[in-house]
């Protein structure tokens, strides 16, 4: 039975590395320094998020719909794994104009309420 890759020490908490591969068929043996990818950092919930943000396409009133959270949730464990990764956070408010808002609002990304709200807070910025 496969175990899932630990990424630290259980006794020292520092960063593992894998040295070691095998072939489970011709049991063909290399080692190395190898690497982890970054997504191998991320738990079982946010690799689940991920499946099902990729299966509807980015649409984030699907993944609403599929894991059954808000529009704001959604946003922030997307923030939260894109800053697992190793990337900035983007604030859903961040570098977005009116019509960024509308379109998102058109490709049924976002309710009216959550629209209104974005233009709000933009025009709030602006000021």
């Amino acid at each position: 039975m496969p175990y899932p890759m630990i990424q630290t020490c259980p006794t020292c908490n520092h960063t593992l590395h894998a040295t070691r591969l095998e072939c489970s068929n011709c049991h063909t043996t290399i080692e190395n320094h190898f690497e982890f990818s970054n997504f191998s950092t991320l738990n079982e919930e946010q690799l689940h998020f991920i499946e099902v943000f990729l299966l509807s396409r980015g649409n984030i009133k699907e993944v609403e719909k599929e894991l059954g959270i808000s529009y704001p949730t959604v946003r922030g464990k997307l923030n939260d794994i894109i800053a697992q990764l190793g990337h900035k956070k983007q604030e859903k408010a961040e570098a977005q104009n009116k019509s960024q808002v509308v379109t998102m609002f058109e490709n049924g990304e976002i309710n009216i309420d959550e629209a209104i709200e974005l233009l709000k807070k933009k025009r709030g910025d602006e000021e």
